[in-house]
């Protein structure tokens, strides 16, 4: 993945599901407090999920430029060709 935004919140994705997971853990297992390994991987899913929503806008925002940026490119080229 070349794309830092998507790897960035693939990882904070997985890492808040893993703290959910654990915060569940613990309170089945009754060790002790889980609400704040809870806390932490939602905040950690929710930020995850908006890099991952960043990266697809930034992909989409790049093709709009390059396609203006190509068709400017074409306008020029058949314009000196006149």
């Amino acid at each position: 993945m070349r794309n830092k935004y998507l790897r960035r919140g693939l990882w904070l994705l997985i890492s808040g599901i893993a703290f959910n997971v654990l915060g569940w853990q613990i309170k089945t297992h009754e060790w002790g407090l889980y609400g704040w390994a809870m806390i932490i991987g939602t905040i950690l899913f929710g930020i995850g999920f908006i890099y991952i929503f960043y990266s697809f806008v930034r992909r989409i925002e790049r093709q709009g430029i390059q396609e203006e940026r190509a068709e400017n490119a074409k306008k020029l080229a058949e314009q000196n060709v006149e």
